[in-house]
């Protein structure tokens, strides 16, 4: 397993890393499951620029020991979303590093009070990591989008500071 010190998060830029995202999200499932119905098939530039320019939005790319571009996630208020690890890094633990690594950012830098999340029920790896961080269970909502003719449900999830 990856220990998240091995995994540094640096600021979103467009320019080298749009093209990464949509070399990593490669069908509309896959564009569902990492930003749910919030962008449309297929992903573009126009979109994630868009996203960039979210005001309350902060975006990472996470970047390993060997200075490769190995995963994504942003924080909007107190969402943590958009977790996305590149295919040919995944089943290595750098998921569970990233969302380390951005939990901390969020309590430290960001001193956020709480971090809420939502993840669709079938994604068993996103949410074994996201539980063995601490994220609880505060809601499921059942068939909330459908893909391919199958309903989705979402679990949203919490996460208060350890010193609560």
């Amino acid at each position: 397993m990856t220990s998240p010190q091995l995994l540094s998060l640096l600021p979103y830029q467009p320019a080298e890393d749009a093209p990464l995202l949509r070399r990593w999200v490669t069908t509309r499932a896959e564009l569902i499951t990492w930003a749910g119905p919030s962008f449309s098939w297929p992903l573009d530039d126009a979109q994630l620029a868009a996203y960039a320019a979210e005001p309350e939005r902060r975006i990472w790319t996470a970047v390993s020991a060997g200075n490769h571009r190995v995963g994504h996630v942003s924080v909007s208020g107190t969402r943590l979303g958009r977790v996305l690890i590149a295919p040919e890094a995944r089943d290595q633990g750098l998921g569970r590093a990233l969302v380390s690594r951005a939990v901390d950012l969020c309590f430290g830098e960001l001193a956020l009070p709480e971090i809420s999340l939502g993840v669709w029920a079938h994604n068993a790896a996103a949410l074994q990591i996201y539980e063995t961080l601490g994220f609880r269970t505060v809601e499921r909502l059942a068939g909330v989008e459908e893909v391919d003719g199958v309903p989705w449900t979402a679990v949203q999830m919490r996460l208060t500071p350890p010193d609560r």
